[in-house]
């Protein structure tokens, strides 16, 4: 099975993976700006995933495998890769695996090491959406905020609804698997991962994701890297600044 995708404009592929709970919907903005700039972005959905297919199997194996099934599908080479949270740990993933395939990376937001899991609150107030009493995306608001208390967070999970026939509510996002392999997400890239181009790693300076301390397990695995601070943003940088995240990567890929 094939992954599902957007694909705006023409010139070389610029493939973006999106993070954990999130959905290639959340790059359009970016990337139509992309393509701007002569690329042919490509807005991928990773399995169990908006509009992807639903599998069992889930980890960053299978996730870097899933892209390269997509890339061979739609005979993309030398591409430009993007990921953001758990899409640049797929990201890093499949540049060292497939280095022949990548010509620049770019991971926004996560370093290759290990993440303890974090997700427990927002993976239990989506479980408790019962979609035969919520009616409205006002109905499941107000039941995520008894989990998730940040407004902003709950807009991008509540990204995740669609009305799957009328007057009924789903979810686009493969709950039950996402929570049984949720410590999938945090796992580090293998230590003997390498990849020898270019690559760029953007972090929010408000985000606890990449500290000082990663930089060196950044280097480890990529030689010849550069390491920016996005500032007034967190963690989902390329939401909260999206003018200087698009600058920079703009910057680093023309």
């Amino acid at each position: 099975m094939i992954l599902h995708s957007n694909i705006i404009g023409e010139g070389q592929p610029f493939v973006i993976l999106h993070g954990f709970l999130g959905m290639s919907d959340n790059w359009k903005t970016l990337g139509r700006q992309f393509s701007a700039h002569h690329f042919q972005v490509h807005l991928v959905d990773q399995r169990n995933h908006g509009r992807s297919f639903w599998d069992d199997h889930f980890n960053y194996e299978v996730l870097a495998e899933d892209l390269k099934h997509y890339c061979d599908a739609h005979n993309l080479t030398n591409i430009i890769l993007l990921g953001h949270s758990m899409g640049g740990k797929t990201a890093m993933l499949f540049a060292t695996q497939y280095p022949e395939i990548v010509s620049k990376l770019i991971v926004a937001d996560i370093s290759p090491r290990f993440y303890p899991i974090h997700h427990d609150a927002i993976l239990e107030g989506l479980g408790a959406l019962d979609f035969d009493a919520i009616k409205s995306r006002g109905d499941a608001d107000k039941l995520l905020s008894d989990y998730v208390s940040d407004l902003g967070t709950r807009q991008f999970l509540l990204k995740n609804l669609y009305w799957i026939e009328k007057g009924k509510l789903a979810l686009r996002i493969n709950l039950e698997v996402l929570k049984e392999e949720v410590g999938e997400v945090g796992e580090a890239l293998p230590t003997y991962s390498k990849f020898e181009k270019s690559t760029l790693f953007l972090r929010g300076d408000r985000s606890e994701y990449i500290g000082v301390e990663d930089e060196m397990v950044i280097s480890n695995h990529f030689n010849k890297v550069e390491i920016i601070t996005i500032s007034n943003s967190g963690h989902w940088l390329h939401a909260e600044n999206p003018k200087d995240f698009f600058e920079t990567v703009v910057q680093f890929v023309v």
